[in-house]
């Protein structure tokens, strides 16, 4: 056993916390994690940060969005839909033009608390 493994183990001495079985109770549902899980593997992706990122600042079209991320329409159009699906941007049509915005105020909260935390020194 390394150094590291031997470091991550309780004391011989342990008796647990006694708690455990209260946080067992609280703990979050299976189908709760997997959307969080989903969630964050979204925002894994630089491009579709870099697509968040743009729409904090405002509504835009896809078209828009194809210039301001140098990419492809149908790149964007997919990086989008993805987003949706997750509740991530929501469209609203006008005419033909489809604008495209964060879903609501937890999407930016939370992308705005997680770009504050990569900033922070």
């Amino acid at each position: 056993m390394n150094n590291f493994e031997s470091n991550e183990q309780c004391e011989d001495v342990c008796s647990g916390t006694s708690s455990i079985d209260e946080l067992k109770r609280s703990l979050i549902s299976e189908p709760t994690a997997a959307g969080l899980a989903e969630i964050f593997k979204a925002l894994g992706d630089p491009t579709r940060v870099k697509l968040i990122h743009t729409l904090l600042q405002q509504e835009l079209c896809v078209h828009d969005l194809t210039l301001v991320l140098e990419m492809g329409q149908s790149a964007v159009s997919h990086q989008l839909r993805y987003l949706r699906n997750l509740r991530i941007v929501k469209r609203r049509k006008v005419g033909k033009t489809v604008y495209y915005s964060l879903d609501d105020e937890h999407i930016e909260q939370l992308f705005t608390q997680m770009l504050q935390h990569i900033k922070h020194e």
